[in-house]
């Protein structure tokens, strides 16, 4: 196993790694819209959904993948009636990569985000 970190997404908020690497995968932990520097960004789904791939494709790239090499998404989202608009964001940045996925709503996630993404990923380096 490896341990996957970069500075140009946010740090760990806990006792865990922002990604790791088992043989040829790569499993991110959950990110939430949080800048690099630790600040949350605010306002809508939208605005969080950008941050949240920013910070993917950030990990991504320091573990030898991209979002076109994606596998499977697991999505948290803090209210279904944002799905629409969450929806279009996510179309954005995979095109017609299209994962698997899974879309939960939950009570509450870390920081009041409105929305956490974590993928598995095939390392492509």
């Amino acid at each position: 196993m490896k341990f996957v970190a970069t500075d140009k997404a946010a740090a760990a908020i806990g006792p865990y790694s922002q990604g790791v690497i088992s043989g040829e995968l790569f499993y991110s932990s959950g990110q939430i819209p949080l800048t690099p520097s630790g600040e949350m960004v605010e306002g809508s789904i939208v605005d969080q959904a950008h941050q949240v791939f920013a910070n993917l494709k950030a990990i991504l790239a320091e573990a030898g993948s991209s979002l076109e090499s994606v596998i499977k998404t697991t999505v948290f989202i803090k209210d279904m009636n944002d799905f629409a608009a969450l929806n279009e964001v996510y179309a954005s940045y995979f095109g017609d990569h299209k994962p698997a996925r899974s879309t939960v709503e939950v009570a509450r996630l870390p920081k009041d985000a409105k929305v956490e993404i974590e993928v598995i990923a095939k390392i492509t380096e």
